[in-house]
Order: structure tokens, then C-alpha cells, then sequence
């Protein structure tokens, strides 16, 4: 794939010295064959032109006629999606004025697209003024439609003649033609309403194809309505008809129709034309073929019996590949880039179906044309799309289930390429963005969510023309890969070369397979074993995962850089160049090959170990973890000589048929270039090169997969985070739990204060006194008091114990015993799910004896002791209660037995259901029996896909070539769905959030935080809150937290007709009875990826606030951005940019890596590369110029943050769990930057359970240190793992520093009670030591740390006995002392 073109030194490359605007970047294999090359310099930064994705002008579409004839002038404007009408109506109009001999026609056409810009808005509404005639088609972009609306509305009754195809229901309403209107348009007595209808039932093929029925059946209806108004909708059908049929020659006609009817300056004219040239509506094309085929056998007989083809062709065993392309292009002639990919199938020996469809519904065309009709066996090995839509719906609305289902039928991999729509070729090139975040949304979100994958583009767009044509070198990439997946079906198991890929994060040896919530090896090596019986060439598999993990490492305890990791190939420097194409591009980074890393000074080495036709590597790291002056680079530095040499032996010397990412996640598709919609110097993509790429990834990250794959093309399989367990309670916090019930049986005797006194100082030791206001021992306090004492320690106590943790690690392939599974069920009944019709386990109880558990909720929160004994009650009830059910469906062995069966038994008999049993012995027992069967019918589906396994099933279809069924990444808890695990995840549609109940539960949380807010700040609101975005929490919660940013400023999100979000509009002050709060928004580079429509939102609504006429005290953002323009000299939409995020391709602000390195010198260094890496702002009023450094607005806005604020949206990852967390944490640097040095106060809400909280960060660093860190059920958890577990322990520790870096929020007792727990204990000391000593050394050196600089204060001999420790593990590790 990467051919000297891709040489070419890359934009991404910001080398240290020289600027990029520098360097001559060529415009390469890109551009049509008889152009040479132009070489321009290469400018990022810069807004070219108006700043927008596309500089295309509609003067390239503008047709006068040549001389004035005396005829009179017909003038026709039209509005186009895409690019393919141009050519083929440009032809037809030259047509008519040669041939004319009773009009000239002037023409002049849009693109959709262009209409952002105002000048060409404005000259648009212009050319309107005089035109006779206006066609809109495909025009579903709210914003714009919008625009097309306004504009044309205003002429619409001097207009002669109005015609919109398929589009907006708003656009669709402008439609006229004589006394044909579709003004009714989505009302009910409308006919057309029906095709709007969101239709119940299989069959949604979307509007587009309701068009078509229509167009098939109306002739036969016309003939009962009245003359004249049947013969204008007979017109109206005409010319869709004419129009889908889109050639030169039935767009003459259709214009001879409508201006010889409508025009009035025509009127007795006689013009002639002839009826619409119609093709068929699905079919098979070939451009050698003689016609188009209905039929697939008759296309074959035609395939077999051609002259022209090459003997690899003729061979019946040589792979056949399934296209799917758009009719449109087809027929308006714009196919040049389709028969390219055809050719280059064919040219490397692959036959190909290409079938297309009228429509915008492609199953059925799949089912009929790949599918043999008797034996139901695919014709095809793989399909790809050329079209780039969803296959059932396009750009309108789609039926992603009815997509499935024809896939699962087909049963090949399924890969979705892209043409360029809104961009030209040479726009697309020099975006560091890629795509256009429209397109993104329509051509690569939505077919992900049929499963599709490897979203390359394939084709671009002439300027001039509007015709699409091949990008050569992206079609061999393309259809090498088709092919690679097709032979993955036809090469039998035994043949098959596996290449399993692992991570070392941070690059140290006790590190080598990091991956979240998971079991490396003991997973690699049940995933070995599976491979094995199945067929596949395992020779040499040691006896278990021990020693494998021995094998590998070779020597656990050997240095990372010795090279004492097993070493499975050395590359000659030479050998390295000729397979590393790309090799010289990262020389401006790293020097001459080898380089440092990876090598041994003469060679690149490749680290792992060989079984049979499966090969373990290693996956090298980023390589400047441990440069603090790298670090502190905006940009991040390409991959290094050790990264490219890995994948150059795994394609080219190993030759893997396959590669396998095992786990969350690695460094390949972070690496710099585009966004979506990589060029081939985008280093994901030289990397990755021509491999099919296969990645296990946790469930609950779907942003992180979607980069997988959008950047390196992966398909994505799910594997389950381990089973959540309640935290419970251990040693001073036990006591305390004993002690409380011991005062609620005696609180009445005598002995209630002194309990209180042994309560208050058993609190203390136990360090809740930072949590809980208690008053001094031995002071005298009423009996009221001491209840609200008690109730307060009770509440957090509770809070504590019920905290869920994932426990130990999961291995793939070993699914939750059923026992293991109820705490996770315990937390799916605690939701109330409206929209199943599903009452909340806590909500039944709670009525059950007159109550509603949000208020129980809210009282036991505020400490009120007999709440807090309620909501214990109700919690102890619900875990029994499903306990009880759980253990009904599992036999002796603790394994769920067939689900189904067991559960009729059940659900039954209403008296014997084994919840109602438990829950009669209980002050619960006239629960509502219906409400508690609808749950528990819920939850015994839920508890057949938590218990179901097809991690291993899915992995063995991927590598046979056949289709992994999607699913939707997220929390098991809040959407099921998810499970069960083994599906190809996908995010969602990014148009479609925040939902109405995500904004909901925002309003909710941004009302909690800014009182808690006011409580800690002497009743004033925060003017400014800076705050995060993550991409993972947006698509678990529907975006909960972009919600939270517009509720803060007050303005709420419109949803257009299709349910997608693209607009705002402000609340009014009074109805928010408080100010509008300013904003700092930073955007991790996985969200700015994912959601690049949504920044555009937020800055829109940002924007819009500040520009509201209202005064300074009600609207905070307008206050500070009159200030900020006024300092900075620019206008005010200019000082109110708010929507932060890193430079296109490079993510986190590296304050992560440093930490985890220990290389940064002192907080202002890390603060420094926060600042330098995170001030990259969007702009909402020049989009196409992507993220553009801003750091002074940065600052400035930063300067003015009250508070800093984060959420945590589930239980399986907390703040110490991740580095992410504090990466993006700017508590100490906005103490920096405020002019009065006060530091802000920082927040974190938690959305983790029914019961929304927001807490103080320390608060929340407490909780998680009591409930992961120092407790025994967790860190036991961990050890049972082995030499995984030790690096987990050690990761929560290094985590817990980075906090005290980024925000001093720590407390000195955390360290202290982490040292009595891992180092003070002899024996726990032992078996880190002997299980994993390079992390055991990594945790003391931590220690260490946290002590040198200054966040642990602690006794000298602790920190002797530290010191001695690590030489003694030092040595052990050089193997001094054996």
C-alpha cells in the first residue's frame, strides 16, 4: 500500500525545529492521471478562503446562453446533496440552447453545502429573484434546509414552478406545480404524511423508497381526481421519474415538460417531450456488460462467457467480491470511480457482483442478488459498499435492525468505503480534520451501526466538474483488503497465520500485557487452546498461562530495555527500508534508523515469541514517555523506527493473515493524521497497511474502539468487564457498621451517648471526619443530634458499602457464574426504565409502604438516621430478592442452567415466585405483584445475556471471513443491550444526542452542583466552570454531559424532524431563575473525533449566549467575553471561544504519561503541557479550518473558573482507576492563573447509581481509595490474577499521585494507610515482590515519590525502610543476589 508516495514528508510530522509551512507537500497518486503533480507549501493554521469545509462556488455550475436568439429566457436553480446531477444537467442545457428552438435556458446550481457561506447565500437568494423554476434534491441537513426554506419561500408564489425530491418534510412543503402542492406535507390528511410516519413493524425502508412505490403506483390513482389537479401531481411523478433517471437525455425532457407546462412565457408554445427513459430500480451493472441483469444467473452466464477477462478470472476457486453502488451515478454517467474498483478486483484476480438500487434500501438487492435463491449459501466471500450510506435508508432515516438481519443472512465481512461528498480532493488533503464532520455522521456513524467497517476513502471530486473520480493508490488499499478478508473465508484453518498482538503501558517489563479489566494472558492463552482444537497450527503451546507469559517476557525479571524480552526477529537497517516504505518520513522525528528504541544498535528488534502459525509480539510504545521536552510538544511526534519495523515483520516477514489487538488498547490508532477518513500518509494507515485487523476491546469503551476503527480499520469484539461485586466494609469501618446497630437497639438506654462517643472516635481513626462534620468526643449533645450524628456516618458507611467494583480480572471466554452476576442485576433493577414500562426495584418497595424513593433518597443523604435505615432496608431487600431468583436458575455448580425453561416454571405461578417468597418475610411484603413480574421478566433476559459467551465464537467468525453482528458499546447496567459480549461495538448516531432524558438527568446534576457550589462559596454562583467531555460518557448516557454544558448556559437543544440535534435556542433568564454560567470546555481528543458536530453546537450555543442583549450580572459568558474582547482587541464572538480539545490527531495533554514515567520536574511543567497541548479551540464560523491554537483565550477564560468540574457515569471506572481522569484535570493551574491565586473548588458528580450525586473531588478520591486501593475484597481481587494483579495495585497508587500533581485534592492518611496495607504487612510485601517485582519495584518507587515531592508527609523510618527496599528489588531484578 504505501508506495513512494507516501514518502512525502507528512503534515503531521511537526518536527521540532522547522515550521510545516515550510515544506513543499505534494498533492501525490491523488489527482486525475494527466495533471503533473503540483507542489504547494503546506499551511494548517491558516483559515483558507472562508474558512468553511468546501470553496467550491456555484459559478462553476452557472450557464448562460451563448446569443440571444429573440427567444425568451427560461431560468432554472437547483440545489443539490451531491455533485453527480452537474455534469449530466450541464450536458442537457447545452443540449437544449444548441437544439433550441423555443427558449434558451439559463442554469445555475448549489450544493447543499455551500450555502453556509453568506456571500454565496446571499447571490443564491439573488438568483432566485428572476428564476423561473427551482429543483431541490436530497437536501437533510437541518441547518441548511432551513436556509433552502427561507430563501425559497419568499418567491415560491412568483416561482412558475417548485419541484423537491426526496428531502426535509419543510423542504418537501415548497413543492408546486399549478395547483399540485405537498403544503400539507406532515399533517395527517395529507397523503404524503404517511411517508413520513415512523413505521412500526419490519419494514422501514425509509422514505426514499415509499417515493418510489408511490411513483409506481399514483398513475393508476390520478385517474379519480379531478382533471387539471391530476394532471399537475402526473407532472410532479413525471418528473421524479425523469430526475431519478438522471441521464443528459431524460433531464432534456424533463425540462421541455416542465417549462412548455408552466412557464407562462411559453404558453401555446407547442413543446414536445418524450416519456422518462426508465432503468431498472435494482439490478446488476458492469460497465463491459451488454445491459443491465435482474437476474444474477444470467449475470454469471454473461461473467463466464467473457473474452476479455484474465485466467485468474476464469479459475472457480478465485474470490468473489459483492458491490454495492447508487443508481445515481449510474445513470447521470458519474461512475468513473466505480469502474475503477471493478477493474482493480479484477486486475488482482477477484470477480465481482455489483449490484445498485433506485432507492435508498439495499437489503433486499443483497438478499436477492449474493444470495444463491435454493441452498442459501452467499455468492459472495465479501461485500463493499461504495456508496457509503447505511445500507437501508441513506441520508433520511434508517432501519439498522432490518440491515442486520440481511447481513447475518449474508454472512460475509462487510466494509463501507467512501466517496467524497462535500469536500473536493485537494480540500480533503489538507484538512487535518479529513472528512467533513457531516459526512462523518451520515457515511461513517450510521453504517457502523450495521456492522460496516474500513471506512477508506476510495474516490474524490473534481472541482470543476462535480464528477467523481478514483484516488488510485486508496482503491488498491481497498480492494487488497476486500480481498485479504475474502481469502480469510476460503484458506483452511491449518494455513492460517495469526499474528496476537499485546500492549506494555507504561513501557516497563512488569508491564508487558496491559489491557483494561482484563486477564492478558491467561485470556490469549484460552483463546490458544480454543484455536488449537479448532484446527488451527498451535506447535508448542507451553502447559498453561504461566508459562507462557515466562516464554515471552523470557525473563520476568529482566530489564524492559535489556534485551531480555524474548526476542522473535532482528531487522537489518536495510531490510527495515525496503519494507518500510514510510521509514524516511520518521526520520525528522527520530533520527536515522534504528534509533534507541527497540534496537540493540544495529538491528530493530522485534520482540515476542512464535507457536506454530501464531506469533505473540509486543507492540512497542509511543517512545517519548520519558521526555518531558516531547511531552510538552501541541502536537504529538510520529510513530518511531521500532513502532514501523513491528508492523513491517508482522505483514511482510511473518506475512499474518490476520493480526489480533488484544485489549484495551494500544498505541496504533492514536498515531498522527487525520481524523476520519485517513490520506495514505496518515501513519494509522501506513501501519496497519494491508492486514485484516481484529481487536478485543472492553465493552464499556465504545469512543476508544470507534478510533480502533475508523483509524485503523479494526473490527472491534467486545469482551466483558468482570463481574461487580458491593465494596463492603473491612476492619475500622466494620466496627463502625457493628457499632451503629448497636446504638439503634440501645439508643434509649443509658448507653446511647456513650456508644455515640465510641462512634464519633472509631470515625476518626477511620479518617470519615474529612466526610462527615462530627463534634468533639466527650462533648454533651441532645438526643436529636445524636441521631442526626449517627445517620450521617450510617449514610456514608452505606455509601461506602455499596459502592461496586469490578472484582479480579476477566479472562475471555469465562463468562460470570450466576452468583457472580447479582450484583450486576442489582444494579439493573435500581433504573427505572419508562420507556420498557419498567418500575425500579427501590421505587416498588418504597411504595410498598407509602413512599417514593427520591425522597428517600434526598432524607437519607442529608443523615436523617431513620431514612438512612429505610433505604438500608430496601437495599438488604433487593439483593435478596434477586439473590432468591438467581439462585432458582442455577444448578449445584453455580452455572445459570437453561434460562427459559426455568423462568416459565416461575413466572408461572404468582405464588411461588421465588421473589415473593423472600420478600413476605420482610415489612415489604404487599409489593406490587404485576410491577415485580414485568422486572423480573426483564431480569431473566438480562441474566441470560450477562451469562451467555460468545467472545471466542465471535473471535473464530472473524477469523473465518464471516460477519461479526454489531452491537452497542456502553454500561451493561444502564442499557443491557450491550450484552451480551462478543459483538462488533459500535457508539451512535452523533446527531442523535443529548436525548430529552439525558437532558433531564443534566438539569438535574447542573442544579446540584451549582447549590453545592453556593453552599461552599458564601452563597455566590460560580461565573465561570471548567469542565470535561469524554467520548465514552457521552455515548454510555446519550450525552448526559453535553446536556450539562448547555443547561449551564441555558439554552436547551432543538431536535429537527429526523430526531437528530443540530440546533439550539436559548431559555429565557427568568425561566432559569439564575445566571447564565460561563464555560471552559475541554474536549478529549476521542470525543473531538466522535462528536466533531457537537463541538460545533456547543460553540454555536456559547456563541449565541454571549451576543444576547442582557445584563452582566444575569449572563456571565457575555461579561466575560466583552472583557476578553476588549483586552484582546477582537470582536466578541471571536473572545467568547470556549470549546477546547487537542490538535487534530494527537490526544491527552500527556500530563498522564509524564506521571506514569516520572518524567516531569515540578507541577508547573506538567501545567505547562496542559496548556500547550489542550488550547486547540473549534470554530463554529470557519468549521472547515479545523482545531486552531487559541492559548491566550484559553488562559484567559481558564483565569476566570470557580470551580472544575467531572463526571463518573459508572461504576467500572473511577478516578484513581484511569490515568484520563487527572490527565484532564486544570484545578491547580487555574489557581495559577486567577489573578487573586485562590484556588477553584472541584467537583465530581456521579451518575453510577439511581441516586445522582455531586461530591467535592477529594471527597470522591476518599471513596475511591476506601472502596478500591486499601480494600482487602478489591486488592485480593486483583492478587488472585497473579502478575496482572500486582501492576493494578501499583497503577491505583501512581493514579493516586498524579491527583496530588494536578490538584492537591489528596489526603496525607491515603498514603499512609497504603503503606501499613502493601508494605508494612511482611507477607503481602512477599508476594508482590515474588508475583511481579518490576511493579513491585515501580510501587515503592512511587512511594517514594509521593513522599520526595512533597504529598506524603510520613515518619523517617518509613521512608528508610522504602529506600532499602527498593535496592533490595533492584538488585533482585539485575539478579545480584540468586
Amino acid at each position: 500500500m504505501a508506495s513512494s508516495s507516501s514518502l512525502v514528508s507528512s503534515p503531521f510530522t511537526t518536527s521540532l525545529s522547522t515550521s510545516i509551512s515550510q515544506k513543499q507537500y505534494f498533492l501525490h497518486s491523488f489527482l486525475p492521471k494527466n495533471k503533473p503533480p503540483r507542489s504547494r507549501p503546506f499551511k494548517c493554521a491558516a483559515v483558507i478562503g472562508n474558512g468553511l469545509f468546501t470553496q467550491t462556488t456555484p459559478e462553476l455550475r452557472r450557464i448562460l446562453p451563448e446569443k440571444s436568439n429573440g427567444l425568451p429566457t427560461v431560468k432554472l436553480v437547483y440545489v443539490v446533496l451531491e455533485a453527480q446531477y452537474q455534469s449530466s444537467l450541464t450536458s442537457a442545457v447545452h443540449t437544449l440552447n444548441k437544439n433550441g428552438n423555443f427558449a434558451s435556458f439559463e442554469v445555475v446550481g448549489y450544493l447543499v453545502e455551500e450555502l453556509r457561506d453568506e456571500n454565496t447565500y446571499s447571490t443564491f437568494c439573488k438568483d432566485l429573484e428572476d428564476a423561473n423554476i427551482f429543483v431541490g434534491s436530497l437536501i437533510f441537513v437541518e441547518e441548511l434546509a432551513v436556509k433552502v426554506r427561507a430563501a425559497v419561500e419568499k418567491q415560491r408564489d412568483r416561482l412558475d414552478a417548485v419541484l423537491v425530491f426526496p428531502s426535509m418534510p419543510e423542504v418537501m412543503r415548497l413543492n408546486k406545480l399549478g395547483s399540485f402542492s405537498m403544503s400539507q406535507l406532515g399533517q395527517s390528511k395529507s397523503p404524503f404524511f404517511q411517508l413520513f410516519k415512523k413505521k412500526n413493524g419490519k419494514s422501514s425502508a425509509g422514505f426514499a423508497d415509499s417515493m418510489l412505490k408511490l411513483v409506481r403506483t399514483l398513475p393508476k390513482v390520478l385517474k379519480y381526481l379531478p382533471s387539471d389537479k391530476a394532471q399537475d401531481a402526473r407532472m410532479y411523478i413525471l418528473s421524479l421519474q425523469f430526475w431519478l433517471g438522471g441521464s443528459p437525455d431524460n433531464l432534456v425532457n424533463f425540462l421541455r415538460m416542465i417549462s412548455g407546462s408552466y412557464v407562462p412565457a411559453l404558453k401555446g408554445t407547442k413543446v414536445s417531450y418524450a416519456d422518462p427513459v426508465l432503468y431498472l430500480d435494482t439490478g446488476i451493472w458492469h460497465p463491459l456488460a451488454p445491459s443491465m441483469y435482474d437476474d444474477v444467473k444470467e449475470y454469471l452466464n454473461w461473467y463466464a462467457s467473457r473474452r476479455d477477462t484474465n485466467p485468474k478470472l476464469r479459475n472457480p476457486t478465485s474470490p468473489v467480491i459483492g458491490l454495492v453502488l447508487q443508481r445515481s451515478h449510474i445513470v447521470t454517467g458519474d461512475e468513473a470511480h466505480y469502474v475503477a474498483v471493478i477493474m482493480e478486483l479484477e486486475a488482482n484476480g477477484a470477480k465481482v457482483i455489483p449490484i445498485f438500487a433506485g432507492g435508498l434500501d439495499f437489503a433486499g438487492p443483497v438478499e436477492k442478488f449474493f444470495i444463491e435463491p435454493v441452498t442459501k449459501r452467499p455468492l459472495v466471500n465479501s461485500v463493499v459498499s461504495l456508496t457509503g450510506f447505511a445500507l437501508v435508508g441513506g441520508p433520511a432515516r434508517q432501519d439498522h435492525p432490518r440491515a442486520v438481519e440481511a447481513l447475518m443472512k449474508l454472512g460475509v465481512p462487510y466494509i463501507v468505503a467512501l466517496p467524497l461528498v462535500f469536500q473536493t480532493t485537494e480540500e480533503w488533503l489538507n484538512s487535518t480534520l479529513g472528512l467533513h464532520p457531516i459526512q462523518v455522521a451520515l457515511q461513517v456513524a450510521l453504517p457502523e451501526l450495521d456492522g460496516g467497517m474500513e471506512p477508506i476513502v476510495f474516490a474524490g471530486r473534481d472541482r470543476r466538474t462535480g464528477k467523481s473520480h478514483a484516488l488510485h493508490k486508496r482503491v488498491e488499499q481497498l480492494c487488497t483488503r476486500a480481498i485479504k478478508w475474502a481469502e480469510l473465508k476460503r484458506k483452511s484453518k491449518v494455513d492460517k497465520k495469526l499474528a496476537i498482538t499485546v500492549f506494555s503501558f507504561p513501557p516497563d517489563k512488569g508491564n508487558v500485557g496491559t489491557a483494561a479489566y482484563l486477564n492478558v494472558f491467561s485470556s490469549i492463552y484460552s483463546v490458544l487452546q480454543d484455536l488449537k482444537n479448532d484446527g488451527y497450527n498451535v506447535e508448542g503451546l507451553p502447559e498453561n498461562a504461566e508459562s507462557l507469559i515466562e516464554d515471552i517476557i523470557h525473563d520476568k525479571e529482566a530489564q524492559f530495555n535489556s534485551p531480555n524480552l524474548n526476542i522473535a526477529y532482528k531487522m537489518g537497517v536495510r531490510e527495515y527500508q525496503t519494507l518500510t516504505p514510510y521509514a524516511p518520513a520518521l526520520e525528522e522525528n527520530w533520527g536515522k534508523p534504528p534509533g534507541n528504541l527497540n534496537s540493540d544498535g544495529e538491528h530493530l528488534l522485534v520482540y515476542g515469541k512464535k507457536y506454530g502459525n501464531i506469533f505473540i509480539g509486543v507492540q512497542p510504545t509511543f517512545g517519548y514517555e520519558g521526555d518531558p521536552m516531547r511531552l510538552l510538544f501541541s502536537k504529538s511526534a510520529s510513530p518511531h523506527h521500532g513502532f514501523a519495523a513491528y508492523y513491517s515483520f508482522v505483514e511482510k516477514i511473518f506475512k499474518a493473515d490476520a493480526v489480533l489487538h488484544f485489549g484495551t488498547h494500544g498505541s496504533l490508532e492514536f498515531m498522527p493524521g487525520k481524523q476520519v477518513g485517513m490520506s495514505d500518509v496518515c501513519y494509522p494507515d501506513s501501519l496497519i497497511g494491508n492486514i485484516p485487523n481484529i481487536y478485543y476491546y472492553a465493552a464499556n469503551n465504545p469512543s476508544e474502539a470507534t478510533i480502533a476503527k475508523r483509524r485503523s480499520y479494526a473490527n472491534t469484539i467486545s469482551y466483558l468487564t468482570p463481574p461487580a461485586e458491593n465494596a463492603g466494609l473491612y476492619k475500622g469501618l466494620k466496627q463502625l457498621s457493628e457499632l451503629i446497630s448497636s446504638y439503634q437497639s440501645l439508643k434509649d438506654t443509658g448507653r446511647g451517648s456513650q456508644i455515640v462517643n465510641s462512634i464519633i472516635s472509631t470515625a476518626k481513626q477511620c479518617n470519615l471526619d474529612k466526610d462527615v462534620a462530627l463534634p468533639e468526643e466527650g462533648v454533651e449533645i441532645s438526643a436529636k443530634e445524636r441521631d442526626l450524628v449517627v445517620g450521617k456516618v450510617y449514610s456514608k458507611l452505606m455509601e461506602i458499602e455499596s459502592r461496586l467494583l469490578p472484582c479480579g480480572l476477566h479472562v475471555i471466554g469465562e463468562p460470570p457464574s450466576a452468583i457472580e452476576a447479582v450484583a450486576t442485576l442489582v444494579n439493573i433493577a435500581a433504573l427505572d426504565r419508562p420507556e420498557d414500562g419498567i418500575s425500579s426495584l427501590p421505587s416498588i418497595l418504597a411504595e410498598t409502604v407509602g413512599r417514593n424513593i427520591e425522597e428517600i433518597y434526598r432524607e437519607s443523604d442529608k443523615g436523617i438516621l431513620r431514612e438512612v435505615e429505610l433505604l438500608k432496608q430496601i437495599t438488604t431487600a433487593s439483593r435478596g430478592a434477586i439473590t432468591a431468583f438467581v439462585e432458582q436458575t442455577t444448578n449445584k455448580k453455580g452455572q445459570v442452567v437453561d434460562v427459559a425453561d426455568k423462568l416459565t416454571k416461575i413466572i408461572g405461578f404468582g405464588i411461588n415466585e421465588p421473589w415473593i417468597q423472600y420478600l413476605s418475610t420482610t415489612k415489604f411484603h404487599r409489593a406490587d405483584r404485576t410491577k415485580l413480574r414485568t422486572l423480573f421478566q426483564f431480569l431473566g433476559d438480562c441474566l441470560k445475556l450477562v451469562v451467555a459467551d460468545n467472545e471466542l465464537g465471535s473471535l473464530k467468525q472473524a477469523l473465518e471471513g464471516k460477519y461479526v453482528e454489531p452491537g452497542p458499546g456502553g454500561d451493561p447496567i444502564r442499557n443491557p443491550k450491550v450484552l451480551p459480549t462478543g459483538k462488533n461495538i459500535h457508539a451512535l448516531d452523533p446527531q442523535a444526542i443529548p436525548t430529552t432524558a439525558a437532558m433531564q438527568s443534566a438539569k438535574i446534576v447542573v442544579d446540584r452542583l451549582l447549590e453545592r457550589q453556593k453552599a461552599d462559596n458564601g452563597g455566590e454562583y460560580p461565573e465561570t466552570v471548567a469542565l470535561v467531555l469524554w467520548g465514552t460518557d457521552n455515548i454510555k448516557t446519550y450525552g448526559e454531559s453535553l446536556a450539562q454544558v448547555l443547561w449551564m448556559l441555558g439554552v436547551e437543544p432543538v431536535a429537527d424532524t429526523f430526531g437528530r440535534v443540530n440546533r439550539v435556542e436559548p431559555v429565557s433568564v427568568e425561566e432559569l431563575g439564575r445566571p447564565r454560567i460561563d464555560v471552559v470546555v475541554n474536549c478529549s481528543g476521542v470525543f473531538r473525533d466522535l462528536f466533531i458536530n457537537q463541538m460545533n453546537l456547543l460553540d454555536r450555543a456559547v456563541k449565541m449566549v454571549a451576543e444576547l442583549e442582557e445584563p452582566e450580572n444575569q449572563n456571565y459568558v457575555r461579561k466575560h467575553a466583552m472583557e476578553q474582547a476588549k483586552q484582546l482587541g477582537v470582536e466578541i464572538r471571536e473572545a467568547a471561544t470556549r470549546i477546547f480539545s487537542n490538535a487534530s490527531g494527537s490526544y491527552s495533554s500527556n500530563v498522564n504519561l509524564a506521571v506514569e514515567n516520572s518524567s516531569w520536574n515540578d507541577e508547573k511543567q506538567l501545567q505547562d503541557m496542559y496548556l500547550s497541548r489542550k488550547s486547540f479551540a473549534f470554530d463554529s464560523d470557519a468549521p472547515g479550518a479545523g482545531m486552531m491554537e487559541k492559548r491566550k483565550i484559553f488562559e484567559m477564560a481558564l483565569s476566570t473558573a470557580d470551580a472544575t468540574f467531572q463526571n463518573l457515569d459508572s461504576s467500572e471506572i473511577s478516578l484513581t482507576d484511569v490515568s484520563h481522569y487527572f490527565d484532564s484535570d486544570p484545578t491547580n493551574l487555574v489557581q495559577n492563573l486567577r489573578r487573586d491565586g485562590k484556588k477553584p473548588n472541584a467537583y465530581i458528580a456521579d451518575t453510577t447509581t439511581a441516586n445522582a450525586q455531586v461530591r467535592t473531588l477529594s471527597e470522591t478520591v476518599r471513596l475511591d481509595a476506601r472502596t478500591k486501593l486499601l480494600n482487602p475484597k478489591w486488592y485480593e481481587g486483583m492478587l488472585s490474577s497473579g502478575y496482572e494483579g500486582v501492576r493494578e495495585i501499583e497503577k491505583r497508587l501512581t493514579n493516586t499521585v498524579g491527583w496530588s500533581a494536578t490538584s492537591g485534592q489528596v489526603d496525607n492518611w491515603v498514603y499512609e494507610e497504603a503503606n501499613t496495607t502493601f508494605i508494612e504487612d511482611e507477607a503481602m510485601l512477599k508476594r508482590l515482590m515474588s508475583t511481579n517485582p518490576n511493579s513491585f519495584r515501580k510501587l515503592v518507587q512511587t512511594f517514594l515519590e509521593a513522599n520526595g515531592r512533597g504529598y506524603w508527609e510520613t515518619s523517617e523510618e518509613n521512608v528508610e525502610r522504602l529506600r532499602q527496599l527498593y535496592s533490595e528489588v533492584e538488585d533482585k531484578i539485575e539478579g545480584i543476589d540468586r
